[in-house]
């Protein structure tokens, strides 16, 4: 794990919050797998919500010099994913997430404070 990584998950986490998002969770995924550092999970009420938390998301931290590699997911999706390379977001409607339940696939991850990020 790296610090741009940390500090990509920090302006991700930020930009979830500053869009209302559900239940945020970062997960330190870095010693299980090489696919990335941290996954963030979040979801929304509805897809107005879950876009401008990928918008908010996508700015905040092409802003900072991180552009998006990929995203899948459109405006009519319920789950987003936005690969950052060393940063995963995932955007959930609440049932999609309730039925993916990536914490508990990921359970071997350690759950961060995102204050401590």
């Amino acid at each position: 794990m790296n610090s741009e990584s940390k500090k990509m998950a920090k302006l991700a986490y930020q930009a979830l919050s500053e869009k209302k998002a559900e239940d945020v969770c970062v997960i330190d995924i870095s010693e299980l797998s090489v696919i990335a550092d941290y996954f963030i999970i979040a979801s929304g009420s509805n897809q107005n919500q879950l876009q401008a938390m990928q918008d908010c998301v996508e700015e905040q931290l092409y802003k900072a010099g991180y552009p998006v590699k990929q995203i899948e997911g459109n405006h009519r999706s319920s789950w987003i994913l936005m690969d950052y390379n060393d940063v995963i977001v995932h955007i959930f409607s609440q049932e999609d997430r309730l039925f993916y339940d990536l914490e508990k696939v990921w359970r071997d991850g350690k759950e961060i404070n995102p204050d401590d990020l």
